[in-house]
């Protein structure tokens, strides 16, 4: 617009040096006047000219308004040529980034600082619609007011502890709320991170000292547990022992069970025996007398009796005579 104000002055300096040619009496004088206003023309020219082009860079889109009022067209990247009433505002669709240093509140009233940094981007077909509602400023009124309500609201539900625990979760959650949140903006949320996030000294050196008390009371237990398996252990130890050496006297006492009934079956069948020969020898001498006679005869060690009784005394005596 400055340009197309500049270029209309300018012409009606041309047109005043023409006056002044007119009336101007020397040759010099006229000469003069003519070549301001052909400078003044030319001049006049190239700012109307200049006035009537917009150059859209890369990665934007230029939004055209008519003293203001926003029109339903705009231009891509590159040169344009719009008349010199208009103006062409141009809107950023590229991926943006920004990072934001917050401090909120966790469930349990925990003070919690972070940097949280989105990766953000207009939507490009409305662009107009942007820039008619919101404005350029579109981060400032909408973008970070939404990014304080998502991170403060998620962060409210958790206490502290979880929140050491949880930053994956958080940033999961904090992301999906944030995400609807600018698409009712046309505003598109590329990716978000939650960055370091820090408590105060008196929490920290209390979450520290439950720490180093947690694994006390963990290394007590194991050693507790420790020595319970190992008194389990000679227990049990005690118990096989035990076991073995009564299962030991057992099988002993069943081995000398068993050689004594060897020992009782054999002298039983050597009785049996004996009876059997008896019995076999009794039945031939009662029925071979004369092997009575025979066994005194075979058997005798030469010797005499002093004493003979008996029904073969006479033998014996007839022997020893």
């Amino acid at each position: 617009m400055t340009a197309l104000i500049l270029s209309i002055i300018l012409l009606i300096f041309g047109f005043v040096f023409m006056g002044l040619r007119r009336h101007a009496n020397p040759q010099a004088a006229q000469n003069t006047f003519t070549l301001l206003s052909v400078v003044a023309f030319v001049l006049a020219v190239a700012f109307g000219v200049s006035s009537m082009i917009r150059v859209v860079p890369t990665g934007h889109t230029g939004v055209v308004t008519t003293f203001g009022k926003v029109e339903v067209v705009t231009y891509e990247a590159g040169i344009n040529f719009v008349a010199p009433w208009k103006k062409v505002i141009n809107m950023d669709n590229r991926t943006q980034k920004s990072s934001l240093n917050l401090n909120c509140f966790s469930s349990d009233i925990q003070e919690v600082t972070l940097t949280y940094t989105v990766n953000y981007q207009i939507d490009k077909a409305n662009a107009q619609t942007i820039y008619k509602t919101i404005g350029v400023d579109y981060f400032d009124k909408v973008v970070e007011p939404k990014i304080l309500e998502a991170v403060k609201g998620v962060f409210a539900k958790y206490n502290a502890e979880s929140l050491i625990a949880s930053r994956g979760i958080l940033s999961s959650e904090v992301e999906e709320i944030l995400a609807d949140s600018l698409a009712q903006y046309n505003v598109q949320l590329v990716s978000t991170s939650i960055e370091d996030i820090d408590f105060t000294d008196s929490f920290t050196d209390a979450v520290e000292a439950k720490q180093v008390a947690e694994q006390n009371k963990l290394r007590a237990q194991t050693e507790q547990e420790q020595a319970i398996i190992e008194a389990n252990a000679k227990a049990e130890m005690k118990i096989i022992e035990a076991n073995a050496q009564a299962e030991s006297q057992i099988v002993a006492a069943q081995a000398d069970a068993e050689v004594a009934k060897i020992g009782a079956d054999a002298a039983e069948y050597q009785g049996i025996k004996d009876a059997a020969i008896m019995s076999n020898l009794g039945e031939m001498l009662s029925k071979y007398p004369e092997l009575i006679k025979y066994y005194y005869v075979t058997n005798w060690n030469g010797e005499l009796p002093e004493t003979v009784l008996g029904e073969n005394s006479e033998l014996l005596m007839q022997i020893g005579e």
